[in-house]
């Protein structure tokens, strides 16, 4: 309201006893300020101050009106200080929905390293491949993998990974290494919930491949698992067999071809968002960029 605002000019002006001074603590000039304060005098209906050409002085009802707004302007002033300080140290529940594989095998090391630098916030997680309701279910955000279904939702990207096709050992040994995509139609291709082709890309290259699989599965992990225990070839991206890759149950198979970039979002259903969901989602933002 404009006139908390102008009972802050009227509060600066009394401080430094004259305009001149309010204004070079406000950054108001002059004029404006004593427009300001004579429309807040006709509102009220009293006169504030007493205006001589060197300095200005309170009125009785002033004096009055000064120490009552000096208090709200007070107020108002820690009322800012103490948001500041949830915005460098924001506290509460943060209720968050995540993949599930992305959040154990990934984002795990990274929600640690998220609590140890907010200690105010503790955490409510629900892991699920399901895409949640924001609106009627109590989350601050949800981070999703893939585009986002739900257009009504705030979708903020944090990253984009590129997936591999990769393969046990023993596998390869069995079945033979492919040289070409068109050579995966032979082999077992191990898919989300059902069998449908690979998009593969080099370059500007791209090559769509029938695949087929003996498994029907929805979890990355069991997929990651079978992989590594031989059971056929899997579109991964790399941040997800890390682990794998490093000890040797798993290789890169067509090393120079890889799937289509797969986003990560984090989706809430506003803008506004609070300190503690404010911060999750810049933390993911910038230590996925640097993944």
């Amino acid at each position: 309201m404009e006139i908390l605002n102008d009972m802050a000019l009227f509060v600066e002006v009394v401080k430094a006893k004259g305009f001149r001074g309010a204004s070079e603590v406000t950054g108001v000039p002059n004029s404006t300020l004593s427009r300001r304060i004579s429309a807040l005098e006709k509102a009220i209906g009293l006169r504030l101050l007493h205006r001589t050409t060197r300095k200005v002085e309170l009125t009785e009802a002033g004096q009055v009106y000064f120490d009552r707004c000096k208090r709200i302007v007070d107020e108002a002033k820690l009322a800012h200080q103490e948001l500041g300080e949830m915005l460098e140290q924001p506290s509460g529940v943060l209720r968050a929905s995540l993949p599930v594989d992305f959040a154990t095998i990934y984002i795990a090391p990274l929600i640690a390293e998220f609590a140890q630098l907010y200690p105010g916030i503790s955490f409510d997680f629900d892991l699920t491949p399901r895409q949640v309701d924001l609106v009627s279910e109590p989350f601050d955000v949800a981070i999703r993998i893939g585009e986002p279904e739900n257009s009504h939702f705030i979708a903020r990207p944090l990253a984009s990974f590129v997936p591999h096709i990769y393969a046990s050992p023993q596998y390869l040994k069995r079945m033979g290494n492919p040289s070409e995509p068109t050579e995966l139609e032979k082999h077992e291709c191990m898919n989300i919930l059902r069998d449908r082709p690979w998009i593969l890309h080099q370059g500007k290259e791209a090559i769509q491949v029938t695949t087929r699989s003996r498994f029907t599965l929805n979890n990355v992990g069991l997929i990651r698992r079978l992989a590594t225990l031989g059971m056929g070839l899997a579109l991964l991206t790399d941040e997800l067999v890390v682990d794998e890759l490093a000890d040797g149950r798993l290789v890169r198979v067509l090393p120079q071809w890889h799937g289509k970039p797969v986003p990560v979002y984090a989706l809430t259903e506003t803008r506004l968002v609070p300190a503690k969901t404010q911060r999750f989602i810049e933390f993911l933002k910038e230590r996925l960029a640097q993944a």
